[in-house]
Formats: C-alpha cells, sequence, structure tokens
C-alpha cells in the first residue's frame, strides 16, 4: 500500500527529420531585386507599434518600481542606524553618569 509504483519506462524513440534543401536558382534566370531604402527591415503596423510602445512604457515602470523599493529600502535602514544611535549614545552617557555619581 505504501510502496510507490513507478511509470513504466518511455518507449518514445523520436524520428529525425531533415530539412529538405530549398531548390536553388541559376542567377541569370533570378528577377533582379530593386534596391530598397530600408535595408530588408521589417515594416511595423500601428498596432504593432503601440504593443511595442506600451510594452516599453511598462518595462519602464517595472524598473522604476524596484529602483524606488531599494531606494525606500535604504532610507528605512538609515533611520533604523539612526535611532539606534541615539538610543545608544543616550545609555553611554547615563551609565557614565552612574559611574561618576559612584
Amino acid at each position: 500500500m505504501f510502496k510507490p509504483k513507478y511509470p513504466s519506462p518511455d518507449t518514445y524513440t523520436p524520428a529525425t527529420i531533415r530539412p529538405t534543401p530549398a531548390p536553388a536558382e541559376h542567377p541569370a534566370s533570378a528577377p533582379a531585386k530593386a534596391p530598397t531604402a530600408l535595408g530588408g527591415l521589417v515594416q511595423n503596423s500601428p498596432g504593432t507599434a503601440l504593443a511595442l510602445a506600451a510594452s516599453g512604457v511598462a518595462g519602464v515602470l517595472a524598473l522604476a518600481s524596484v529602483a524606488v523599493s531599494l531606494l525606500l529600502a535604504v532610507a528605512v535602514t538609515a533611520v533604523a542606524l539612526s535611532v539606534s544611535a541615539v538610543v545608544v549614545l543616550f545609555l553611554v552617557r547615563a551609565l557614565r553618569q552612574e559611574f561618576k555619581n559612584h
């Protein structure tokens, strides 16, 4: 009842897939391509540009929130250290006065 039951080992053997070579074109029979000003760049549609801008804004906001949280952590640590330093200073002064009176 408490013994684990293991599944049977896999018997799957992946098939090797060989890519088919593209047919070679003769350079003389291929039509000449006109040079483009874009140099082969993909033109973005307005929707794609909007998506890219939105993702950029989201990335900047994420980085800004991380930076603000790190700065807040540093500020809280600084305040805690300064308060503890004041408390230690107060205790040392109190002990000095105690030893001077005795």
